[in-house]
């Protein structure tokens, strides 16, 4: 391991900065769909050796740059698919919008380089790689927050593909998983043995403790489903309708009324044998790409299909009417019943920039790249509707789902939580399982069902465990008849939210200022 470490942070110049590239993209393979977890660890392990090799805080600035450029361009390269979309348009914008967003989120890992460089230069071993993962994690919620907040493709939910280990998620969240791994993938960087990293205990006994915590949290997570309950909502069968339409003739006027048709036929097709009728039927974001809240016609047509004493759910776009002075367009949620009346509706608050409103337009004299010249406006924040026949819900559109601990109205905590997307702008990619992914930790958080619908997969039912009861697989066209798990309990991180991730991370710093000098200076 010594030989390895000696080699890696030899290098100088362009070979560096090619390095910690490589090392990011390699722990990017640790996100869905991959879920090559044990990646992380010559990511982190490796990232750090990088950090502390060379003086001074521009050095570790450039390494944790070309670091985080390497992972988001690695794992958001499906970015790209969405300008592809309509490539005369903004094909000649996917480059520059994969390594441009990437850039901008590099700057989140440079600054945890920076900082760790600074604070932890004269720690221990061990006392970096904790107050490493401390500022990790620091930066992985201000992520969700800085310039409206991205925080996609956290550490922690590389582990989704265990329902065992993501339990912990119910306690600190998914940040307190991301601190707990990031901790555990970079902990092989005390092998080293010079330069400030030798240790006082084996370094083996060390790993091995680190190891161990991830045994227990495991464990923890398989009691935890081992007493899980199977319960469902009484007198309650959803049907979700995934129509797979291809998103560059949706919005197409020949088109729509296609679709549309199409969503009302599989809407009222027959349940499959022995299964009984739905009693509530959702569509995906933007489904109904209608006015329906204006237009009467498509209001009937959706209400001929509505189960009786039961209601439609649908995406679609919203304006003002007619009489406002200034007009605005949402992208919203409608509810609509037998009698074609709107009983509830959901603006969408959390936008997409670029894709919903164009951020500092008259600067670029450039325009969203979805349908239509307006920009959507903003809703209001996370709300609980009451909806006939159905436990009070919590409506999330598309990424709403992705930040943590913003999900509900904690005021009036809802029974379910239901996100409907559309992620067709991303094709057959990384992009809708990282989504998927993300969601299934929201269930967990809150212990609260997820109902997920998206146009063209993936739909599906996850109960408050994160466990996905029914499944309809992506780009594939269908309607999955399936009921509705039971709310749980409020979990301590639905109760406490991102102060007990607060608390973890200053207690996993003073741990590490606390873990004593190196054997030598660096």
């Amino acid at each position: 391991m010594v030989r390895f470490y000696l080699r890696l942070v030899a290098h100088n110049g362009w070979r560096r900065w090619l390095l910690a590239f490589l090392l990011g993209v390699l722990g990017a393979g640790a996100m869905a769909p991959v879920h090559g977890v044990f990646l992380l660890i010559p990511a982190m392990t490796g990232l750090l050796w990088l950090i502390f090799a060379r003086p001074g805080a521009g050095a570790a600035f450039g390494v944790g740059w070309w670091f985080g450029l390497g992972h988001f361009s690695a794992g958001l390269y499906w970015v790209a698919n969405a300008l592809l979309t309509f490539p005369e348009r903004f094909g000649w914008l996917a480059p520059f919008a994969v390594f441009g967003l990437a850039g901008l989120l590099a700057f989140f890992p440079a600054c945890i380089a920076v900082l760790t460089r600074i604070f932890a230069r004269h720690c221990s071993a061990t006392g970096r790689v904790f107050v490493f993962a401390a500022m990790w994690t620091t930066f992985e919620w201000l992520r969700s927050w800085v310039f409206t907040g991205f925080p996609w493709n956290l550490i922690g939910s590389a582990w989704v593909f265990s329902d065992a280990m993501i339990q912990s998620t119910a306690l600190a969240g998914v940040y307190g998983l991301s601190l707990l791994s990031v901790i555990v993938a970079a902990m092989p960087a005390i092998l080293a043995g010079n330069d400030g990293w030798a240790v006082r205990a084996s370094p083996l006994r060390v790993l091995g403790v680190a190891g161990f915590a991830l045994v227990i949290v495991w464990a923890g997570g398989a009691l935890r489903l081992s007493m899980g309950s199977d319960e469902v909502v009484a007198n309650v069968r959803l049907r979700l309708v995934q129509g797979n339409f291809d998103q560059r003739l949706k919005w197409d006027h020949q088109q729509k009324p296609k679709n549309f048709s199409e969503l009302l036929r599989m809407s009222a097709a027959p349940p499959q044998p022995g299964e009984p009728p739905p009693t509530h039927v959702i569509w995906p974001e933007t489904a109904a790409t209608y006015f329906v809240a204006s237009e009467a016609g498509a209001r009937q047509a959706i209400a001929s299909v509505t189960p009786k004493g039961g209601l439609t759910i649908t995406g679609a776009p919203r304006t003002t009417p007619q009489k406002e002075p200034t007009y605005r367009v949402w992208n919203s949620l409608h509810a609509i019943d037998e009698k074609a009346r709107i009983v509830g509706t959901y603006d969408k608050s959390h936008l997409v920039p670029f894709g919903e409103y164009m951020p500092l337009r008259g600067l670029l004299g450039l325009q969203k790249i979805t349908a239509g010249a307006t920009d959507f406006s903003p809703g209001s924040g996370p709300l609980t509707l009451h909806l006939k026949g159905l436990p009070p819900v919590s409506p999330l559109i598309c990424y709403e789902v992705i930040f943590p601990d913003r999900v509900i109205d904690k005021r009036a905590r809802p029974q379910w939580l239901l996100n409907l997307t559309n992620d067709g702008w991303y094709g057959v990619s990384s992009g809708p399982y990282q989504h998927l992914a993300a969601a299934r930790l929201r269930a967990v958080e809150m212990g609260l069902p997820l109902v997920r619908v998206a146009n063209t997969g993936i739909s599906g039912v996850i109960d408050g465990y994160g466990r996905v009861t029914a499944k309809l697989e992506l780009a594939a066209k269908g309607v999955l008849d399936s009921d509705l798990p039971v709310a749980l309990e409020p979990t301590l991180y639905g109760r406490l939210g991102d102060w007990i991730v607060a608390l973890l991370v200053l207690m996993v710093a003073g741990v590490g200022f606390l873990a004593g000098p190196p054997s030598r200076r660096s």
